[in-house]
């Protein structure tokens, strides 16, 4: 499944060229006001895709390292880096989130993913994936994240994967009951879990907030 949503995302990307706009995410308006608050410097996303709220961080004057499987979505994104002045506070790294991030332990201040974690991962996946962004944070450095859960109108629809994993329209999404989001929390501070829509649907969503402890 993994390579037919990459295949998906890129043709998807491609047919489209930045398909979600250039205004940031309202999660990424919520993620920097956190992550100032909390003085980080350095944020990673994962999953950038063209790059709106990658672009928006640094913009907002934090260095940001980008992450996306799709080649196609992060020269989009290097591209309106350079247009935007801001090139030289953004890397990107074609990264699939299913293998190990490529970062040493503690080099970051903050990680922001937003409906990444809900792709077409298993559970299994996405508990290795939190360990990993876990790794790569430094004491005291948050996470926000963003997933679709089960109380979402596509949840049961389409093809359904098993694992909470359900396709509609080409697209794959594990949507997470509230027992997963606590379950992923655990050794972390869980500082919020806000309920909210987006999109059309619209889609539901839950807005996590954790930070490492010590």
């Amino acid at each position: 499944m993994a390579e037919v949503q990459r295949a998906h995302w890129q043709q998807t990307y491609g047919a489209h060229p930045g398909m979600y706009g250039e205004e940031p995410s309202a999660p990424a308006l919520h993620a920097a006001a956190v992550f100032r608050a909390a003085k980080a410097r350095t944020v990673l996303e994962l999953g950038a895709g063209h790059g709106r709220d990658a672009l928006y961080f640094a913009r907002a004057g934090f260095t940001v390292h980008a992450t996306d499987f799709s080649a196609t979505g992060l020269a989009q994104l290097r591209d309106a880096a350079a247009a935007q002045g801001v090139a030289e506070r953004v890397t990107c790294t074609v990264h699939d989130v299913r293998t190990p991030l490529p970062l040493p332990d503690a080099s970051v201040d903050a990680v922001f993913a937003h409906m990444l974690l809900c792709m077409a991962l298993s559970t299994k996946e996405i508990e290795a994936a939190v360990a990993e962004i876990r790794r790569v944070l430094r004491p005291g450095g948050t996470l926000v994240y963003t997933v679709r859960h089960t109380g979402d109108a596509h949840y049961g629809a389409g093809i359904d994967h098993g694992d909470d994993i359900h396709e509609h329209g080409g697209f794959a999404v594990h949507f997470f009951p509230r027992a997963l989001v606590d379950s992923l929390a655990a050794g972390w501070s869980l500082d919020e879990v806000h309920a909210f829509e987006e999109g059309e649907l619209p889609r539901r969503l839950w807005r996590v907030t954790q930070t490492v402890l010590g």
